[in-house]
């Protein structure tokens, strides 16, 4: 087994830095729950979801939130209004870290990587663009983007084995889903339902959203093969070097031995790979799918999450593995991903923090009555500043366009 650190573990600056900003956007929620007067909107039920009445907001007498609540919120959030949401996350993370593991220490994985290495070795920048775009598409047209994450495991160690870095993974990832999302064409979560509010015709104006759209991708997809090109040519230059040290010199240690043979001359790997590709198909299926129905969309992240330990636990089972060697990889799995939970746990209670305090509707309220008096032009702007400032508090898209 590796004794390196795993691609899943998260690096103790990156770590320590994430806390820091987080307590000071706790401190800062806690402090404006103090400051800012509470307040609240009537609301009615809309085609299934619940909207705020135009000029029903009333303001209610103070909640004063005692400080130490700031620091227990990221504890309370387990059971809280929102505690299906955190926990659903959570399992998530842990099934899919455990069968990371699985597949990471039995060298499943690696099997997996190198064989797409090895089809696109002389064409790894067309993967690079077919990647960009599927990531971009399923956000933009489907409105995809949180179930795609755990995706970001395969795609950050491909990276690495096409001779690239971690940020050029995330680049391939996480950079175009989050392009994807902005320059959406028919995303029902913003486009549908933003445009159902306002009352215009669903998906309305979608040719001047795709132009866009492959306007974002090409300059996307310009700017992470300039970024690759140079970690490719001297890796030094490349922003993680020193994050990526370990699983680089792995790398590296793993060329030394020269050609891997072939998956037929590795015991139970060849079955271990077609039954990780099988599971991994369904999982993208789930995610394309839970876009369209709404009956299963609540229920995509744990099943997303128990067919990766599915994928895991048999590829182990298949590679000859025992059982209790099994279960003391995913445990150290479990444990690798902690940081990872403590650090959503920070964020969701900020969230937490605002809504306890009753002071959202009084951001909204008063941020509308400044918007209200501008010219088109800059209320446009005001409403972009608005929108980027609820993403501290809100995450759902459809939530904010209501």
């Amino acid at each position: 087994m590796s004794s390196t650190r795993s691609g899943l573990q998260i690096g103790e600056k990156a770590f320590f830095s994430a806390v820091i900003i987080l307590f000071i956007l706790m401190i800062t929620a806690g402090i404006m729950t103090r400051t800012i007067p509470s307040g609240s909107y009537q609301r009615k039920l809309f085609q299934g979801r619940e909207i705020v009445v135009p000029g029903s907001y009333r303001p209610e007498e103070k909640k004063i939130l005692p400080v130490y609540r700031w620091f227990t919120a990221p504890f309370e959030i387990l059971w809280g209004n929102d505690s299906l949401t955190v926990d659903t996350i959570i399992l998530l993370l842990i099934l899919i870290s455990g069968a990371f593991y699985i597949l990471e220490q039995g060298g499943i994985l690696k099997a997996v990587l190198d064989s797409i290495v090895r089809r696109f070795k002389s064409r790894k920048y067309l993967l690079m663009a077919i990647t960009i775009f599927f990531f971009m598409f399923v956000a933009a047209v489907m409105g995809i983007y949180e179930s795609m994450v755990p995706m970001i495991v395969i795609i950050v160690p491909l990276s690495f084995a096409l001779g690239w870095d971690s940020l050029t993974g995330l680049g391939m990832s996480l950079l175009p889903m989050a392009f994807g999302f902005a320059s959406s064409i028919t995303n029902p979560f913003t486009i549908g339902v933003a445009q159902k509010i306002a009352g215009l015709p669903v998906f309305s104006g979608a040719w001047l959203r795709i132009i866009f759209f492959f306007t974002v991708y090409t300059v996307v997809l310009l700017f992470v093969r300039h970024y690759a090109r140079k970690v490719e040519i001297t890796p030094e230059k490349s922003l993680v070097y020193k994050e990526d040290a370990d699983i680089r010199r792995e790398l590296e240690q793993n060329q030394s031995k020269g050609e891997l043979p072939s998956l037929e001359n590795i015991p139970g790997m060849k079955p271990a790979v077609k039954w990780v590709a099988v599971w991994i198909i369904l999982a993208v299926i789930l995610v394309l799918a839970s876009s369209q129905i709404e009956s299963i969309a609540f229920l995509a992240f744990p099943i997303m999450g128990f067919l990766f330990f599915i994928a895991g636990v048999g590829a182990g089972l298949l590679r000859k593995m025992s059982i209790g060697t099994i279960a003391g990889i995913f445990v150290k799995g479990i444990i690798a991903i902690l940081p990872a939970i403590f650090l959503i746990m920070l964020a969701m209670s900020v969230k937490y923090i605002v809504t306890l305090g009753g002071i959202m509707d009084t951001i909204l309220f008063n941020a509308s009555e400044v918007i209200k008096g501008t010219p088109p032009f800059f209320a446009a702007l005001l409403i972009y500043l608005v929108t980027m400032f609820m993403n501290f508090f809100i995450g759902s898209a459809s939530a904010k366009a209501f």
